[in-house]
């Protein structure tokens, strides 16, 4: 009598023969794992010999002598701010505030940005970047780029009431278009709407107020920046009588929708205000180290129960779109005053994954390889001297790894970068369009 032969489900892709740290509440690794794939969803996650045996793969990745780990998330960032790398080194927060405002308004357009966010793209895909929360002007030209290429790109209308808006649009129009915008979005699985309220010195308290409203009537994540540095501070203070987060908080805007990005300059009733209200902070510490404006508090806030991602924050004031760099900076610079266990490595991990998954209300579908998240991972190549001997992988990630290590990209079950060849961008096109606007565009 013969033996059924064992019957296998379907798959469209297996990652397997790596080790998967899969950043779960347990912190699992899995020795010599695989990740099975279907409809961009992860539906399991286990020993590569038993997923082999249980599922069969329209397409693998072989991760032998690799890391495979969650897609980093970016929650903080203004990815076409490519197009003016280099242009504003060594300033002051407010010294960079004051060109680069200027620049937009005469450089921008729908073409413009959608040219800059290839590269931007691009960047962050060979940096194992798998979404990012992206505040900035023509956000639909953006988002065509990034449905194109097939990226997760978190983005909306923003508001900022300066005098010469990039999209020569008034505030009271715009609050019929960002309308408009909510209105029309569908709720594709790892994404939610989003508003961008650039700041409480570009915005007035009223604007804030109508700005949040429209947010929570469509369940909207919030995104502002608050307290970059005390310059900031003080000019909101000398307005209004109180500083960023006390009036954020006094206009009842702080909650769990609500989204910070920087945070430097904190009181502990502020800290508390955070916890209180369930506000989660997005800490940019590579920016806020070249723009001078200090050192987030991170470790307070973590201690306070305050939920905190990792951003880049743009390419004009932090000069990369590395994630990575970002993490190992976060586990490196808290350190400095005194206490090396201020954030550790496994900490730093998470705020680059999970943690900025659940910054942005997307920890139950991202940020984590769990069966029936969305299969957002990217594989490590472990090969580099700089990498060996590998003794725990939440070390290797914080103080180790670099940008280029990463090998395979995998957005939504699909791969995005294939042995460091990108697969759905023109790589070298996006860079030699980039080069010919920055080639004609003529800022001083």
């Amino acid at each position: 009598m013969s033996i059924p032969a064992q019957r296998t489900a379907p798959a469209d892709l297996l990652v397997h023969g790596g080790d998967i740290l899969t950043v779960d509440a347990a912190g699992t690794v899995v020795p010599d794992g695989a990740v099975a794939i279907r409809d961009g969803e992860i539906l399991a996650v286990g020993p590569a010999a038993d997923l082999r045996a249980r599922y069969t793969a329209a397409d693998d990745l072989d991760a032998t002598g690799c890391l495979v780990l969650p897609g980093l998330v970016n929650a903080h960032t203004h990815l076409a701010m490519t197009l003016l790398r280099g242009r504003a080194d060594d300033v002051t927060l407010q010294g960079f505030l004051e060109r680069v405002i200027r620049w937009e308004s005469e450089l921008l357009s729908a073409e413009n940005v959608a040219a800059a966010i290839r590269v931007a793209i691009a960047e962050s895909v060979r940096a194992g970047v798998t979404s990012a929360l992206d505040m900035y002007w023509f956000h639909e030209a953006a988002e065509q780029v990034a449905h194109e290429a097939g990226w997760r790109l978190h983005t909306g209308p923003t508001f900022m009431d300066v005098p010469t808006p990039p999209d020569g649009m008034a505030y009271g129009d715009r609050l019929e278009w960002a309308r408009r915008d909510l209105a029309g979005r569908t709720g594709l699985p790892g994404t939610r709407p989003v508003l961008f309220a650039h700041s409480a010195y570009t915005l007035s308290p009223a604007q804030l107020t109508e700005i949040a409203a429209l947010a929570r009537e469509f369940g909207a994540l919030l995104h502002i920046h608050a307290a970059e540095n005390t310059a900031e501070v003080a000019t909101v203070e000398e307005r209004y009588g109180k500083r960023p987060v006390e009036l954020l908080d006094s206009l009842g805007l702080l909650g769990p929708d609500l989204l910070l990005a920087h945070a430097v300059d904190l009181t502990g009733p502020e800290i508390a205000a955070l916890a209180r209200t369930g506000t989660s902070v997005a800490h940019c510490p590579v920016s806020n180290l070249k723009l001078g404006c200090g050192i987030a508090p991170v470790p307070r806030l973590l201690d306070a129960g305050v939920t905190v991602g990792l951003g880049t924050d743009g390419a004009v004031s932090s000069n990369t779109l590395d994630v990575l760099r970002a993490l190992g900076t976060a586990a490196l610079v808290h350190k400095a005053a005194g206490d090396p266990t201020a954030v550790g490595a496994e900490q730093a991990v998470r705020m680059a994954t999970v943690e900025g998954a659940r910054a942005l209300g997307l920890d139950a579908h991202l940020g984590s390889l769990e069966a029936g998240k969305r299969a957002d991972l990217i594989v490590l190549d472990l090969g580099g001297p700089h990498l060996a001997p590998r003794h725990d992988p939440w070390s290797t990630l914080a103080y180790s790894a670099r940008a280029s290590d990463v090998r395979d990209t995998v957005v939504d079950g699909r791969i995005l970068m294939r042995d460091r060849t990108l697969t759905t961008l023109d790589e070298a096109a996006a860079l030699a369009d980039l080069a010919a606007l920055v080639s004609t565009s003529d800022l001083v």
